[in-house]
């Protein structure tokens, strides 16, 4: 894909992000299963954070977790390129005398050569597949040495390949939801509130591949491997003992292989060489 096409492929998702920017934060409140990824995907970066640490999140969203590192005493650098979101997530940092921590920029992550506040930062953080709207992962991963402090740390989450429990979502009979990550070479169509935009799938390889001359592998997770994703809803709440032995396992099991690039997402942290 062009970078024009690419960047009109950003667009569409913004506007379908902007749209929901009202109700978003309410549509996964009560979500248990959300919930427990924030928490996994948060606990994975603290232990990489250093002390009143300089964040730049991309893709940031409403400001969830922006929030809740700044909550913390970390400065973060909120960017996206939904305009919605990012009014959302000033009301929240006002709302919660964060303002001083948290700053915004509407930006691409595929453009962050046009950041006007450039860092240096301590840690690059992108939560939940935002990276996932571009073709050109490879660009971005490799904007990201110029923005980082030495030796500092990119986390990305990210959608791979392949889904262990999509897949079995075969015999229920929905076999393009099931299959839509098998046939991705290109691209697949996704849509949020009527608004339709592509969606590429990554396999850690593929992001370790691409930044192995400039970052070190620190830690790759699987996410919702074994516990199930969270649009299997209210897997939690109907099977409560089920559901706790699935997150145990997957404690267990989220650096093995094949464990660590099978489910909805996997949690990669790179260190700056």
């Amino acid at each position: 894909m062009d970078a024009v096409a690419n960047n009109i492929n950003e667009q569409y998702a913004a506007k379908a992000f902007s749209t929901q920017s009202t109700v978003f934060d309410e549509i996964y409140a009560d979500n248990t299963i959300v919930s427990y990824k924030r928490d996994r995907v948060r606990a994975h970066v603290l232990q990489y954070l250093k002390p009143n640490a300089y964040i730049l999140e991309l893709n940031s969203g409403t400001g969830e977790d922006a929030t809740f590192f700044a909550a913390l005493g970390h400065n973060v650098h909120a960017t996206d390129v939904a305009a919605g979101m990012q009014q959302k997530l000033r009301e929240k940092a006002t709302k919660q005398g964060l303002g001083n921590l948290i700053s915004t920029e509407l930006c691409s992550f595929t453009q962050l050569k046009e950041l006007k506040n450039k860092g240096p930062f301590d840690h690059v953080f992108s939560n939940f597949a935002g990276l996932n709207c571009t073709g050109e992962l490879d660009k971005v991963l490799q904007s990201l040495p110029n923005l980082l402090n030495n030796n500092g740390v990119a986390t990305l989450v990210i959608l791979p390949k392949f889904c262990l429990w999509e897949s079995l979502l075969l015999f229920k009979g929905k076999f393009k939801t099931a299959t839509r990550r098998w046939f991705s070479k290109n691209g697949v169509t996704a849509h949020v509130a009527g608004t339709y935009f592509t969606c590429w799938y990554y396999n850690p390889s593929s992001v370790i591949n691409a930044v192995k001359d400039s970052f070190e592998v620190l830690s790759v997770e699987g996410l919702c491997t074994i516990v199930p994703p969270s649009y299997i809803e209210y897997f939690a709440e109907k099977h409560p003992r089920v559901y706790s032995r699935l997150k145990r396992l997957e404690e267990r099991y989220r650096f093995s292989w094949p464990w660590h690039f099978v489910g909805d997402y996997y949690i990669i942290s790179l260190k700056k060489k």
